[in-house]
């Protein structure tokens, strides 16, 4: 686990919680599950917390730890972390992907209403040309407002579903692309079903939430990019290899696209990548998901998911062998 996000996933308010629950070593923060204190603690232990940075859990984890039986992990994807042999096990596994999900979509809530007011562009014409007069002001004016912008959201994710749910009271015309969704239920998730080139061809805005899947890398090649209308914006909080990089850089180049990249691929980009440079292009470092005050709420799902497990309930998160072929 990493240290620094320690005292903010769980906070002296949280741990109180956890005490009241289970028996809690707090000052055993482990890294390497071969060190000898880790294997002492391990031979009595039933639940392992896990977050960012936590070793594998493999075979040699396991036959140390005799009793564990379940593993909540308090962060967003279990791959990396869960191998095979937990599976093979049966432990109980559960993500707090869910809370770390909030921040990812309200941040590309923000994004796209800044994106339906071109904000981003002209921003930087603004400040570039010092506050002069701009010739093209009422031609661009023309092109702004969310009233019925056109929203594609790719991936009906915890991401996206959260998404979807803040978008509804807007007044955005809401389309949804993802393979394991249905006409009927985007209908209630208040999206109207594509196929992904129909959306694409669709939208003003493209927003991806999609997990990093083998069938998903590069998902946004060259021929799918160029079915984005002229002077659209992609925006990507997701993970960068979902879209075919010199494709991307290429479109952006152009100006043909606007884009908001939390993430890119690779991540960070070079130093002479262009796109540092665009004035179409916002860039930020991978801030979306949860960061500072937002860590605390995934140290509350983790406690959550304790009272259910000491109180004999099924697990809210719980993530299954089968789930990773179509989630994060």
């Amino acid at each position: 686990m990493n240290l620094d996000n320690l005292p903010r996933l769980f906070p002296p308010r949280v741990l109180d919680r956890l005490r009241e629950l289970v028996d809690i070593d707090a000052c055993l923060v482990v890294s390497d599950f071969r060190h000898p204190e880790a294997a002492r603690a391990l031979a009595g232990t039933d639940l392992l917390i896990t977050s960012w940075g936590s070793p594998p859990i493999d075979q040699s984890v396991l036959e140390a730890a005799p009793r564990l039986r379940a593993i909540l992990h308090a962060a967003g994807t279990v791959r990396g972390y869960v191998t095979d042999a937990v599976w093979e096990r049966g432990l109980l596994v559960s993500s707090m992907a869910q809370a770390n999900a909030i921040p990812v979509a309200e941040y590309t809530l923000a994004a796209i209403l800044l994106a339906g007011k071109n904000a981003f562009m002209l921003r930087e014409t603004f400040t570039s040309s010092r506050g002069a007069p701009d010739p093209d002001r009422e031609r661009r004016r023309d092109t702004l407002g969310n009233h019925h912008r056109r929203v594609g959201v790719i991936g009906a994710s915890r991401v996206g579903r959260r998404l979807l749910e803040l978008l509804r009271p807007l007044d955005f015309d809401v389309y949804l692309s993802d393979p394991y969704i249905g006409p009927s239920e985007a209908t209630d998730l208040g999206a109207v079903l594509l196929s992904l080139d129909d959306l694409l061809r669709s939208s003003d805005i493209v927003t991806l939430h999609a997990p990093d899947l083998p069938q998903t890398r590069g998902m946004l090649d060259r021929r799918r990019l160029a079915l984005i209308p002229d002077g659209a914006t992609l925006i990507n909080t997701s993970r960068g290899a979902l879209i075919e990089s010199d494709a991307l850089t290429d479109e952006l180049v152009s100006g043909r696209l606007s884009a908001v990249l939390d993430v890119t691929d690779p991540e960070p980009l070079p130093e002479d990548s262009p796109l540092y440079r665009l004035p179409n292009v916002f860039l930020t470092p991978h801030i979306a998901g949860s960061l500072g005050n937002e860590l605390s709420r995934i140290g509350d799902a983790v406690v959550a998911e304790v009272e259910r497990l000491v109180g004999g309930q099924p697990l809210q998160h719980q993530v299954t062998r089968s789930d990773l072929g179509r989630v994060a």
